[in-house]
């Protein structure tokens, strides 16, 4: 596709903010475990953060191609940051949609404009993949709802404003779950363990616990029993972010490997023009272009209202297997430095494994594909 000047400005506008804002503190924040809240704040005022979300409420009115463009320079620079937007994009989403007028004028623009962070609770100690299965339970009681439970694989978890909760309201399986916004003020939240992960250590993954969490009923988004519609739809989203994102750090971990190769002498000539590197490369750089267009082909059938489940998982786990490949094989052309952290690839590469888990696992993509397949076309 074809971007507009205009677009191409906001795109540029990205890259420029990730250059002088985000990458020359991605390391300085990946060490300390520090999250990088001043890159949201500057996304915020830029407008980046509600990219695909009307005008009304902040956002920036955008197609899903020209959002996946930004995300892909932002993981770039650093994948705690694209992510994290990915996951911001990914809370709007269920207020936005399925959300009452009020809801969305009262929780949008602060949430598109960077000043509420929020976070996406539907995995469990115990259900994971299977989130069918949840057993954080919400109660009625007279215009409230009570929360009780536990959520897992929280990102931003402990440091966001705002959280969306699927909680169960009804009997087992998907018919008895419903979506919540709760306030991280709310008594009774709490961050109950950080987790201590491979990689992306600015971007905190934690355990909350909701101990008799009480929300009022407008807190409810859509209707009794519809969470688990909320949680999936917004999911075949977040699986788009999640490709692209993952399109962004292989293009980083190749832009690394073509550098160090054109500059890293050996037998008297740079080893790029050792036949064996260069096909390492030619084949590096052929997987993050089908990558993009895989993605970019997802993202523009969605901006047509097509039916994208299926090429979003497919998106996904294309990209987030190459971004595995193309991180491990940069590491191998840095040959020793590969392995130390005075060279970014060996954060990439622990970086890349996370791609292939989140948003469901790449498992999980193949589940989805083969029974779209199955399915009278």
């Amino acid at each position: 596709m074809t971007f507009t000047v205009e677009q191409r400005h906001l795109i540029d506008l990205v890259r420029e903010i990730t250059l002088k804002e985000i990458a020359p503190r991605a390391d300085e924040w990946e060490r300390a475990g520090e999250f990088p809240r001043p890159a949201f704040d500057a996304l915020g005022r830029a407008g980046l953060l509600g990219l695909v979300y009307p005008e009304e409420y902040g956002g920036g009115a955008q197609p899903h191609t020209v959002y996946l463009a930004a995300l892909e320079e932002l993981a770039r620079g650093l994948l705690s940051v694209g992510l994290g937007t990915s996951v911001q994009t990914l809370t709007i989403f269920p207020g936005f949609a399925y959300g009452t007028d009020a809801q969305r004028a009262q929780w949008m623009p602060p949430a598109c404009a960077g000043e509420w962070i929020g976070s996406y609770c539907l995995s469990e100690p115990e259900s994971g993949s299977d989130a069918a299965s949840l057993s954080t339970r919400a109660t009625r009681e007279g215009d409230s709802y009570i929360i009780n439970g536990r959520k897992a694989w929280v990102t931003h978890g402990g440091v966001s404003d705002y959280y969306i909760v699927f909680a169960r309201t009804g009997d087992d399986g998907a018919r008895g779950i419903s979506c919540f916004f709760v306030p991280a003020s709310a008594p009774g939240l709490e961050c109950a363990k950080v987790e201590h992960k491979m990689g992306m250590q600015s971007s905190p993954t934690s355990q909350m616990v909701f101990d008799d969490v009480r929300i009022p009923v407008t807190n409810l988004i859509g209707h009794e029993g519809q969470g688990f519609e909320i949680a999936m739809a917004a999911l075949d989203g977040g699986r788009l972010g999640i490709a692209a994102c993952s399109v962004g750090l292989a293009q980083a971990a190749l832009d690394a490997a073509v550098k160090f190769a054109s500059e890293r002498e050996q037998f008297g000539r740079p080893v790029i023009q050792f036949e064996g590197l260069a096909f390492m490369l030619a084949d590096m750089a052929t997987q993050v272009e089908a990558a993009r267009s895989l993605t970019r082909a997802a993202a523009e059938r969605r901006d047509a209202g097509e039916p994208f489940a299926k090429q979003a998982a497919m998106a996904k786990l294309f990209a987030s297997d190459t971004a595995m490949r193309v991180t491990t094989d940069s590491v191998q052309i840095h040959g020793g430095y590969g392995y130390v952290n005075e060279f970014p690839v060996e954060r990439y590469m622990r970086e890349a494994k996370v791609l292939q888990i989140v948003e469901g696992t790449n498992q999980i993509q193949r589940l989805v594909i083969s029974r779209a397949l199955s399915r009278p076309s």
